[in-house]
């Protein structure tokens, strides 16, 4: 008896939301409205079969008004974050296998930018460049050598062995 009520019930809940067809037709119609009302829309007639009236929705005609889709939100211009640069740094090589000596330093604040880097060249001078860059002055460089270049002296004379090529005529000594 218990089971015979659940089933009752299933259909009365099923034939309220207009899923089961009646004798005189089944109306169903759907509105979504988000935020705003939906503009006024009439349902289209539908006609059900008139022989049986039962039945999930055989002979019957559903007609759905239009889904309206309000914006969730309004847009949102987006807004820009500004971070004002702000850094510092520095750094140096001194590679005795190589020879390679050098060093940079460098710091920013807003478009203001200062800095320095100094590196030893293959004759020995020291070159140093003193930099500096804004909106008003644009990217200035002064650049400085110390020391005086050292050139190697003479090259030094190496002797050679007599070289020894076996070819078609015999040895060529060079």
């Amino acid at each position: 008896m218990f089971a015979k009520a659940i089933v009752a019930c299933a259909l009365l809940v099923v034939a309220q939301g207009g899923l089961i067809a009646s004798p005189h037709g089944a109306i169903s119609s759907q509105s979504i409205v988000l935020g705003h009302p939906a503009p006024a829309v009439a349902a289209a007639p539908a006609y059900g079969y008139g022989g049986l009236g039962y039945g999930l929705g055989h002979g019957a005609v559903v007609a759905h008004a239009p889904i309206v889709h309000a914006p969730l939100a309004h847009a949102v211009a987006p807004v820009e974050v500004y971070a004002h640069p702000r850094y510092q740094f520095n750094y140096g090589v001194a590679d005795g296998h190589t020879g390679d000596q050098k060093s940079q330093w460098e710091s920013r604040d807003g478009d203001v930018v200062k800095g320095q880097y100094q590196l030893v060249e293959p004759d020995g001078t020291i070159r140093t460049v003193n930099y500096s860059a804004d909106d008003h002055n644009g990217f200035n460089a002064v650049v400085s050598r110390q020391g005086h270049a050292a050139h190697p002296g003479p090259a030094v004379a190496v002797a050679h062995a007599p070289l020894a090529y076996a070819g078609h005529g015999g040895l060529l000594h060079g």
